[in-house]
């Protein structure tokens, strides 16, 4: 008699062709060339190895000395980073998490029960239906549409709230559409959410990589916001250290809601008490030395896509303005999946297919910008031939 598992893992196991493609291609140890690749430890960057690991050496981690919200020299760091973009956070009012998937799972434990409901952008990483599900939490979409350009559809993100619904998810700026929250889009929102009594949840874990776009970020910690927010950021993206494990959310919103808020999340953080001493003392200095790394991947990011550009006609692509993710724009004759599928088998390049990130559209792939110059060259030339 088969066991019984939860239904919340459940989940679709089915190959569809471009994962059979790809394992494949990799079963007969093909040379293929991943345009996917956002692994930012292994696409050819300089890391400067004693800055990064000296730190994780201090005597001081010897001593286990908990706090719920993680060590207030640890929040401290990550208050200054939040200064550095005009934001004044009380270190009280952060708390660290070893994941912003661990942030996600803290605040939907936090503000729902089981059957619940959270709306999230469409398209988008697919992270969110993983985490919801776990949760069992009914994860709804609300549609960013595209017109020179993204944005949200307000009208239609209202029309997707039911009684059930307890928050709205943003990513700022969007994974893989690189659309950044604009002030108009964000007042709206907020009201929005001010006007059903919902959270909200922002994602800025790819603030500081604004690239296709002259206007600087705004984190939504700069201004006090009318209706509770968490804004959630960590070192995998900041400081391109995935490894590490080091996140955080912060909490912002009127006094009472947040004290409450805060005074909870409080307890669920230390029933798990993730994140390591080490990790913690270390985060200072990763904090501090972000810029040479940043830096690194901005410019690998616009050589890149300097070269797409530089194939003229041969490859459309979709306005963006931060991130490491291109969204491709290509004739739209085969399915998206079975295109991906054909370009592993001929070109030997690996693409995603837009509907992996809830596109609609036909004539959509979405490619990483972070390999290295001259494998992300030869991977989009072989692409832009296979296309044409």
């Amino acid at each position: 008699m088969p066991h019984h598992f939860s239904s919340r893992t459940q989940w679709e196991s089915a190959e569809d062709a471009y994962t059979l493609a790809l394992r494949e291609a990799r079963a007969a140890n093909r040379e293929l060339i991943d345009l996917t690749a956002s692994n930012p430890t292994v696409c050819g960057l300089h890391f400067d190895a004693e800055a990064i690991l000296a730190p994780l050496s201090n005597p001081a981690a010897l001593v286990y000395d908990p706090d719920p919200r993680g060590m207030r020299s640890a929040r401290e760091a990550v208050a200054r980073y939040y200064a550095d973009h005009g934001a004044t956070i009380d270190p009280d009012d952060i708390l660290l998490t070893t994941s912003t998937s661990e942030a996600y799972s803290f605040l939907f434990r936090l503000l729902c029960d089981p059957g619940d409901e959270l709306l999230s952008a469409q398209p988008s990483y697919p992270l969110f239906d993983l985490l919801a599900g776990l949760e069992n939490i009914v994860l709804k979409p609300y549609p960013l549409f595209y017109d020179h350009g993204w944005s949200i559809d307000t009208a239609e993100l209202e029309r997707s709230i039911t009684p059930r619904t307890r928050a709205l998810l943003l990513v700022h700026p969007n994974n893989p559409t690189g659309h950044f929250t604009s002030a108009n889009e964000r007042l709206a929102v907020e009201q929005i959410c001010a006007s059903h009594n919902l959270a909200l949840i922002v994602d800025e874990v790819f603030l500081d990589y604004t690239v296709n776009t002259p206007s600087k970020p705004v984190s939504f910690t700069v201004a006090e916001p009318s209706i509770l927010t968490f804004v959630l950021s960590g070192m995998s993206k900041i400081a391109a250290l995935p490894q590490m494990k080091a996140s955080w959310l912060v909490c912002r919103g009127p006094a009472e809601a947040a004290a409450a808020a805060l005074a909870r999340l409080e307890v669920i953080a230390d029933t798990f008490l993730s994140m390591n001493a080490p990790v913690q003392l270390a985060l200072p200095a990763w904090l501090a030395a972000r810029g040479p790394i940043q830096q690194q991947i901005r410019d690998r990011v616009r050589a890149n896509f300097a070269a797409v550009q530089s194939l003229g006609d041969a490859l459309g692509w979709l306005e963006w303005q931060a991130g490491w993710n291109l969204v491709l724009r290509v004739p739209a004759g085969e399915n998206d999946v079975d295109l991906a599928a054909r370009l592993v088998r001929q070109a030997g390049v690996i693409v995603h297919p837009g509907s992996f990130y809830g596109m609609a559209a036909a004539g959509r792939l979405v490619i990483s910008l972070l390999p290295e110059e001259i494998v992300f060259l030869q991977g989009i030339s072989r692409l832009a031939a296979a296309i044409r």
